[in-house]
């Protein structure tokens, strides 16, 4: 199989200085950019499989109707807030 090029792209020359200031020992501009968009798309790749998973679980909660709704989560949390909030205001 035959490699394919990524294409070029224009920086200014003040980020092109930054980019060579930290490459490691050895390490060609080349081989940096190639590892930042393997590590790119890999990111983006575990980002849309963490959604889908996240999409599947709203879904099978809805279906299996064993959620606990938004209003009431969110009441709960206001009331440990109000109750920290007074335990601190006794203190002080």
């Amino acid at each position: 199989m035959k490699t394919a090029t990524i294409p070029p792209i224009r920086v200014a020359p003040a980020f092109r200085l930054e980019l060579e200031g930290v490459l490691e020992q050895g390490e060609t501009l080349s081989e940096f950019v190639e590892n930042a968009v393997r590590e790119t798309v890999q990111k983006r790749k575990n980002q849309a499989e963490f959604v889908r998973r996240g999409i599947a679980a709203i879904e099978h909660t809805k279906r299996a109707g064993a959620g606990v709704a938004a209003e009431v989560v969110i009441a709960k949390l206001e009331a440990k807030l109000a109750a920290a909030r007074s335990t601190r205001a006794q203190r002080s």
